[in-house]
């Protein structure tokens, strides 16, 4: 469903990250398809991670990591519909927003950090308006299980029709 593009930089610095990942919300942007109908769009964000253990490879489907875990995902992301002026948490029956992230490091213990990109299909399959106002909300896990502070997006309206 969703496709990662990923921008990492490997950092030899005397200053240390703390080994917990911390992300920061970049940009929520539209990819528009000449359509009129919003389909997709790019979520960024900063990461920085102490002892570069963030990412999964594609072999790594072990416990805790194997399709049937929790943590076969490492990075976990809510769906928000405004409704009424609130935002509600929607969950779709079979489909997730998680993602597994690529290894981004070939050495554990190096502090690295980076830009993560993510494309999300935004359509709320809600057909009965033109317009949603959506937001996200999401943290990432590292391969000791440390969990990452968790960030919001910027609300988003998604043209329906």
């Amino acid at each position: 469903m969703s496709v990662f593009f990923l921008l990492c930089t490997a950092c030899q610095r005397e200053e240390k990250f703390p080994v917990e990942p911390v992300i920061e919300f970049i940009s929520l942007e539209k990819i528009d398809d000449n359509t009129g109908v919003d389909h997709r769009a790019t979520l960024s964000f900063h990461f920085q991670d102490g002892d570069g253990d963030v990412g999964l490879d594609a072999t790594d489907t072990d416990t805790p990591f194997d399709t049937a875990s929790t943590y076969y995902y490492n990075c976990f992301i809510h769906y928000y519909k405004k409704v009424g002026g609130q935002y509600q948490l929607v969950e779709f029956d079979g489909i997730t927003f998680n993602q597994r992230i690529p290894r981004l490091s070939k050495e554990d213990s190096e502090s690295i950090e980076g830009v993560i990109r993510i494309n999300l299909d935004i359509n709320s399959f809600d057909y009965s308006t033109p317009t949603d106002t959506i937001k996200y909300s999401l943290y990432i896990v590292d391969r000791a299980l440390h969990e990452s502070n968790t960030i919001e997006t910027t609300e988003l309206v998604v043209h329906k029709r």
